[in-house]
């Protein structure tokens, strides 16, 4: 199975520059790879360094809960943090948790070998799922402590398959696993994987912080005034479909700002040109009375966790099609009713929500406006739903409390 997988490694490597040359996500996923072992040969790697791989953004924001632990507790390690994705490492590439940050190299038993003998972690920790098998070799060669945090597994995984042996095989390298929900802890114990604990989600610690920071940005206190803020972040075009006609349709009284997931001029332009309300771009804000318009399209990013801070309910994107539901945590932290589409079954976190009645899915145009309208007209249901958030968060932190007492236990 491994030469198998190691073949079809080899052969996608070689396969990528082409593609590249017509799509600039990949072409970043392939010259980012270029220069990893050039980045690594520049660091200094004799002291005590901690290693997190994260997929992407999601994932990293999982993982940064317990990077800021482990420089409190230890102070003199360093922090290394490796991305899967391009959106992940160009977004996240100088944040000030990491000491630094670079791409992962190709899962090829080379750059694996390469990888883990420059680096030397005195830890190691995957992030959810991105599993690599031969990285994860490495890492047992070298008896280096190695874990998985944040953990949610599903029974359609190719851990549970009569193929999957060789994923099976790198789940057994982890110290320990640390996991989202008992589900996943039951999944694991079919494969004889025991060496568990169902700690939770640490994008709850890591969300539920964010209270504590300063979220004041005066444009947006200045475009919302006194009126009812509708905040729809990180739209894709499906989630456009589903929210204009309510835009459109909206009375003086309420306000919306979009964040959209890609920020494109052309498509930013497109969706503007839907929409027959006063609208206007955060790049045109200087040169405006911002008040006056009743749109704000955010065309930046790195805004919207405080932007939610404004919103009175929240539309988050990525559910109305397939390109995956994204953060609601955000929002919840802020004690926002919240709004998705109709594709989440990968996503647990929304499904207790939404039994919780903090969350609604919807997967027409007319069923958003529905529940949009109600939760307009009655403040009374807009402050009970908004409050089941807010507790669904408050009551789901300790994650990373329980990941740090093992490793301080087991020192």
């Amino acid at each position: 199975m491994r030469g198998i997988y190691n073949l079809l490694t080899y052969l996608t490597k070689a396969a990528l520059p082409l593609p590249a040359m017509f799509n600039p996500k990949l072409k970043l996923f392939v010259e980012g790879r270029k220069q990893v072992f050039q980045q690594l040969e520049k660091i200094d790697f004799s002291k005590d360094w901690v290693w997190f791989h994260a997929a992407s953004l999601g994932e990293f924001e999982q993982a940064v809960p317990i990077m800021e632990a482990i420089k409190a507790e230890y102070p003199d390690y360093k922090i290394l943090v490796s991305f899967y994705s391009p959106s992940g490492y160009e977004n996240k590439k100088k944040h000030p948790s990491a000491d630094a940050i670079v791409y992962l190299p190709i899962d090829t038993p080379k750059n694996a070998k390469r990888f883990v003998s420059l680096v030397r972690p005195k830890l190691a920790f995957f992030i959810k799922y991105d599993i690599w098998p031969n990285f994860l070799k490495e890492l047992k060669e070298h008896n280096i402590r190695t874990f998985l945090i944040s953990g949610a597994f599903r029974k359609d995984q190719i851990y549970f398959k009569l193929y999957g042996s060789l994923f099976k095989e790198a789940l057994q390298v982890f110290e320990h696993i640390f996991l989202q929900n008992e589900s996943s802890k039951q999944l694991l114990k079919t494969i004889n994987i025991e060496n568990t604990t169902v700690s939770g989600d640490t994008r709850f610690d890591r969300v539920a912080r964010q209270l504590e920071y300063d979220n004041q940005l005066e444009f947006v206190a200045n475009f919302k005034e006194n009126k009812t803020c509708i905040v729809a972040g990180s739209t894709w075009p499906e989630d456009d479909a589903l929210l204009l006609d309510f835009i459109n349709n909206s009375s003086g009284d309420v306000k919306f700002i979009i964040a959209p997931h890609e920020i494109k001029s052309e498509k930013i332009e497109k969706l503007k040109a839907k929409i027959i309300k006063k609208t206007i771009l955060f790049s045109e804000k200087n040169d405006a009375e911002i008040n006056e318009y009743q749109v704000l399209i955010i065309d930046t990013i790195g805004l919207l966790t405080k932007v939610y801070s404004y919103a009175d309910i929240a539309y988050v994107g990525g559910a109305a099609g397939t390109s995956g539901l994204h953060n609601i945590l955000e929002p919840a932290t802020f004690r926002v009713p919240i709004i998705i589409g109709k594709n989440f079954d990968k996503f647990p976190e929304a499904k207790q929500l939404q039994q919780l009645a903090g969350l609604f899915s919807v997967a027409s145009a007319e069923e958003l406006s529905q529940i949009m309208t109600k939760l307009v007209i009655n403040k009374e249901f807009r402050s009970k739903t908004g409050m089941i958030s807010g507790h669904f968060i408050n009551s789901n932190t300790g994650a990373t409390r329980t990941v740090l007492s093992y490793l301080k236990q087991n020192h």
